[in-house]
């Protein structure tokens, strides 16, 4: 949401709000049942504003997560096409190989090839985005696919300001990632 669209919204929610306080400062009801029909309106029009409000911050966001659980019914998660046994040696404390990081592997990277693809399906600019993550292991020797995880993400749609924007992600991320799956530790 673009910090102009925030001050329009503002503005108008200002406006109506003013416009609301004058008729009703205007209206003045002589006996006791016209006094609660001016205090129901009040409260109506201010429920109607405020739940506008709340349903173009909140309503936003669970409309793209459904969209981002629906793409990810149709293609998300990991797919292996082989796996390959590697040395204990080459797997960190938590049985991850060692791509990454000082104690990695060199050997590791010059045998296998690891690519990764972000594509925004919902252009950058706008909020909230959504981006779409491929990334694949190859085998360098003869080019082979070994697996693929696709996961789809939704980041932002919330009101600016100093914290941090929301994001969703499926599949699971607490499941395990595709190096687990295709490199096996020889326990």
């Amino acid at each position: 949401m673009s910090g102009l669209y925030l001050l329009a919204l503002i503005a108008i929610w200002i406006f109506v709000g003013w416009v609301i306080y004058r008729f009703l400062r205007r209206w003045q009801p002589t006996d006791l049942a016209l006094k609660i029909i001016h205090i129901v309106i009040g409260i109506m029009l201010f429920s109607v504003w405020f739940g506008g409000a709340f349903w173009e911050v909140a309503g936003k966001k669970m409309y793209w997560d459904a969209k981002v659980r629906e793409l990810c019914t149709i293609d998300g998660g990991v797919k292996v096409y082989e796996t390959v046994a590697l040395p204990a040696e080459i797997f960190n404390r938590w049985g991850q190989p060692n791509f990454y990081g000082p104690d990695k592997d060199e050997d590791l990277l010059s045998r296998f090839l690891l690519k990764q693809e972000t594509k925004y399906l919902r252009n950058e600019t706008k909020s909230p985005e959504i981006l779409r993550h491929h990334f694949r292991v190859f085998r360098r020797s003869d080019g082979k696919l070994l697996g693929e995880q696709i996961t789809y993400a939704r980041r932002g749609g919330d009101l600016p300001g100093p914290w941090h924007v929301s994001s969703f992600s499926c599949p699971n991320i607490k499941e395990k990632g595709l190096l687990e799956v295709i490199f096996i530790h020889p326990n």
